[in-house]
């Protein structure tokens, strides 16, 4: 099997996001995603109305821009684009220039994705993995897959989805661009094209990024726990 560059294949999908050594965030009785941003009215979808949409299962590789990746994995859910075409993109004003997909998590988190980027045809809001339910661990109860984008893009605990005519300003702690900068977030993040750091070569951050898989893996093992 031929890994993008700089990956190295693991065994299994290991625990991870900003919450580290925590366990994951409670999870709402009633979860829904909240759609803001450039529509004529926010909403709320609900996360059973994704029952009544075209479901798809996907067997990708998940790769972290670490340095890691876990191969086929089967994520099954449904494509963002048809919930884009169907609930979203009906409540856009009419000839809204539409560049940004912002995706938030219960735990804070935010990845952009450029519109082309989220409309992709491997990219889901998925409900399960390798036949089971998401568990705490890997983003219940629903998370962002983008396989083509570093794990970073793919947002776990998905609960707000925003629409944008413009990329908007980072938030919270990456509001800081030098600090962005040393976190490697590519505006992009294509596996393929080794987007890992908009300034920096990517044979200059593999070394600092491999060098944070084992502590990251073990703090983030200390929260873990289907909940």
């Amino acid at each position: 099997m031929t890994l993008p560059p700089g990956q190295r294949r693991v065994d299994d999908l290991p625990r991870f996001g900003t919450h580290l050594s925590r366990p994951a965030p409670s999870i709402p009785n009633d979860p829904g995603i909240k759609v803001r941003g450039a529509v004529n009215e926010a909403f709320e979808l609900p996360l059973h109305a994704l029952e009544d949409l075209p479901h798809r299962e996907l067997t990708a590789d998940f790769h972290c821009v670490a340095g890691w990746s876990a191969t086929d994995l089967v994520w099954e859910g449904v494509p963002f684009e048809t919930v884009y075409r169907t609930h979203i993109e009906p409540a856009i004003p009419a000839a809204t220039p539409i560049t940004h997909v912002a995706f938030r998590g219960l735990d804070g988190y935010r990845a952009v994705l450029q519109l082309d980027d989220a409309l992709a045809d491997d990219v889901l809001i998925a409900l399960h993995l390798n036949g089971r339910p998401l568990d705490s661990d890997h983003g219940a109860p629903a998370r962002l897959v983008s396989p083509r984008q570093y794990g970073y893009m793919s947002t776990k605990h998905l609960c707000r989805i925003e629409v944008h005519t413009s990329e908007p300003r980072p938030t919270g702690p990456l509001r800081n661009r030098m600090l962005l900068r040393l976190l490697g977030r590519h505006p992009r993040a294509r596996v393929w094209q080794e987007e890992r750091n908009q300034d920096l070569p990517a044979w200059v951050v593999r070394p600092a990024y491999r060098a944070l898989i084992a502590p990251v893996a073990a703090l983030c093992a200390r929260g873990s726990g289907d909940r």
